[in-house]
């Protein structure tokens, strides 16, 4: 499967969501927190400062899928990224997507809102023209550092490092 990287690369995988949880990928400013069942990163598709992706390290589609202890983890994670995006990037409002027919496995988006989305509208039809919006005209060199800088905090937030 190809995948179009946010850096303009495409890349051949079988599955995105395996290449990143295993480390094949290493998406860029690495991962924000991993614990034994999940691997939340910085969306490597869409140069979103706070977008991320918490993912399943095991190959699975489906909530129902989830046995007790990722269940735990998984919701656990969710709110302390959540709360790291509030406290350290003054992110007010998330948008959360998640479906099971994907070419990847399990995952969450967490799409954080800015002011600059509200030309695309607010609601859920609006957040595939804000996603191509920021690789088509975000993929810079302010925009990146910026990126970047927003994971390191959120990694030293999440990890008290």
């Amino acid at each position: 499967m190809g995948v179009l990287l946010s850096n303009g690369k495409n890349i051949e995988v079988d599955c995105l969501s395996c290449a990143l949880t295993s480390g094949v990928i290493e998406p860029e400013g690495g991962a924000i927190i991993e614990t034994e069942h999940f691997h939340a990163h910085q969306d490597v598709a869409y140069p979103i400062k706070g977008l991320i992706i918490l993912a399943s390290k095991r190959h699975i589609k489906g909530f129902d899928e989830l046995n007790e202890a990722e269940k735990i983890d998984y919701i656990h994670l969710l709110t302390k990224i959540r709360q790291a995006q509030r406290t350290v990037l003054n992110i007010k409002h998330v948008y959360y997507f998640y479906n099971e027919d994907t070419s990847h496995h399990f995952h969450t988006w967490m799409v954080p809102r800015y002011d600059w989305m509200d030309e695309f509208g607010r609601s859920v039809e609006s957040v595939r023209p804000i996603l191509l919006h920021a690789r088509k005209h975000m993929n810079d060199e302010k925009n990146s550092k910026e990126v970047l800088h927003a994971l390191a905090a959120l990694t030293k937030e999440l990890n008290g490092k």
